[in-house]
């Protein structure tokens, strides 16, 4: 079984792809960005900037009626490693034990030249 995953509460995609995939026991959450989701906007500040992403993926995570604790695996894309403690703090507060499985990585440029891009995969089972 392979079924889009929709939220209205997060930016549509900018491109030809979903918001999530979900395959089987697992969603594949495409990399979020701290766009506003009615204005399209772009919200200023890495703490901002921050919580929307992790927001919008709390949203998506919803509409497959999963949250944090189902997640298995998160990606962290910075435009600067200068950044990666206010992240990695902020990050830590919408998350529990066991932690998922993550990498972090300083990216030459993002999507609209964002601070901070992430995706995360679920398992739903």
């Amino acid at each position: 079984m392979v079924k889009e995953v929709y939220s209205k509460k997060a930016p549509a995609a900018i491109g030809p792809y979903s918001q999530a995939i979900q395959a089987g026991d697992f969603l594949y959450v495409s990399g979020q960005i701290p766009l506003d989701a009615e204005t399209g906007e772009v919200v200023e500040g890495i703490e901002n900037q921050t919580h929307k992403v992790l927001s919008h993926l709390k949203s998506i995570l919803g509409e497959a009626d999963a949250d944090f604790s189902k997640v298995v695996k998160f990606t962290i894309y910075l435009a600067s490693m200068e950044d990666f403690a206010v992240v990695n703090d902020i990050y830590g507060s919408y998350l529990q034990k066991p932690y998922p499985a993550r990498a972090t990585v300083e990216v030459s440029r993002l999507p609209k030249d964002v601070r901070v891009e992430m995706d995360v995969v679920a398992y739903l089972g």
